[in-house]
């Protein structure tokens, strides 16, 4: 008689551990038979798999039980009141422990985790009211899925949050510094609401739903007391919104120097101005690093961006109807522009190519986890 692991419970216990998720199973079943499946599955440490008994651990002390919980990655019939030592031992050394669970013996230690996760079909309703999460499925694969895409959406929130601050910090600048020269303002309140409000959107959201990039679980996780604005991302934006406002400020006085035309000198501005974000958007997104996969001959890498690709054409669209529409002209006190002048809005994307991998080496644009600091623990009490 055998029960085999499931293929896909195989193939998560791996894509987690390569993202740096620590595996441990704890089962009612001999340590024998745990070895054995664990072995299998590939739950085991650097030290291959060492396995411990509940009867082992009724013998430690409590600094022995955590450095058991640590160095061990299978736990043999242990009691329900072993399965909270462990979760607190692990959660003693700076751990963020995940714990599933199915039986009413692991609501206290479903409770204690930092994340509870319960088998939403086959599992007992204790253990579902102490935990903090249901597998509807009761498929452990559904656990590695999950951590794939908080760590997409975390990764897309941030892109999103690089791209949005560095225009808004060369707007603030741009109109705080013409104020304090007694200059004419190069942007309008109304023409920084479309801004923010019609071009952001459009280029934005986009970002916000990327799919996942092709190493999101094979990266380190992050430390979950690391804010959002961390220093990386701050010299990030720095560098972005000085190039920015530079963009704005000197564009709008040579254009106004040159035309003598304020409404021309500030439409030249702001559409310079987004013509470097596409630059800088390219240079963050997946988009960018799939049009070079395409003139290598990977043909399908530019078919998985069609949304971004749809809302960079989209805001392209949206900003010639914004200077050469009358109507436009009039409610937002534009231009129109001439072929010559279209040609100069288009000269900053080649300084924002610089700039943006400035930007990239002070801060990559990189994968990060979601779900721990030093090792996060998933604890599965009957992977098989």
């Amino acid at each position: 008689m055998i029960d085999p692991p499931r293929p896909e419970a195989i193939a998560a216990v791996h894509a987690c551990q390569s993202a740096g998720i620590q595996i441990k199973m704890i089962t009612g079943d001999h340590i024998a038979t745990a070895r054995a499946i664990a072995q299998r599955m590939g739950i085991q440490t650097s030290a291959g798999v060492v396995a411990f008994a509940g009867q082992d651990l009724t013998l430690m002390s409590a600094s022995e039980i955590c450095q058991a919980a640590v160095e061990g990655a299978v736990f043999a019939r242990v009691a329900p009141a072993q399965k909270l030592q462990l979760v607190e031992a692990l959660q003693s050394c700076g751990n963020i422990v995940a714990m599933t669970g199915d039986g009413v013996n692991d609501a206290p230690a479903l409770k204690q985790a930092d994340i509870g996760i319960a088998m939403g079909k086959g599992g007992t309703e204790v253990a579902r009211e102490a935990a903090a999460m249901l597998l509807t499925d009761d498929n452990f694969a559904s656990i590695e899925a999950a951590v794939e895409e908080g760590r997409t959406v975390y990764q897309n929130l941030r892109k999103a949050i690089a791209f949005l601050l560095p225009v808004n910090g060369g707007e603030s600048m741009t109109i705080l510094i013409s104020a304090l020269l007694a200059r004419d303002l190069p942007i309008l309140s109304l023409q920084v609401l479309w801004l923010n409000m019609i071009n952001s959107i459009t280029m934005t959201v986009p970002l916000a739903f990327e799919p996942k990039s092709p190493g999101v679980m094979q990266q380190p996780p992050r430390n979950p007391n690391e804010p959002l604005l961390t220093p990386r991302l701050f010299r990030r934006i720095l560098v972005v919104s000085i190039f920015n406002w530079i963009l704005i400020f000197g564009l709008f006085e040579w254009a106004q120097f040159t035309t003598g035309n304020s409404a021309v000198a500030r439409t030249i501005a702001i559409q310079a101005l987004v013509a470097a974000r596409i630059v800088y958007l390219l240079s963050i997104s997946q988009l960018g690093a799939n049009i070079g996969r395409y003139f290598r001959g990977q043909r399908q890498a530019i078919a998985n961006a069609p949304i971004l690709l749809l809302g960079i054409v989209t805001a392209i669209v949206l900003q010639v109807l914004f200077s050469q529409w009358r109507v436009m002209n009039t409610l937002f006190d534009t231009a129109p522009l001439s072929w010559q002048q279209w040609l100069i809005c288009l000269l900053p994307m080649l300084p924002m190519i610089p700039t943006a991998l400035l930007a990239n080496r002070l801060d990559p644009p990189q994968p990060t986890a979601l779900c721990k600091s030093r090792g996060a623990q998933v604890n599965h009490p009957e992977p098989h």
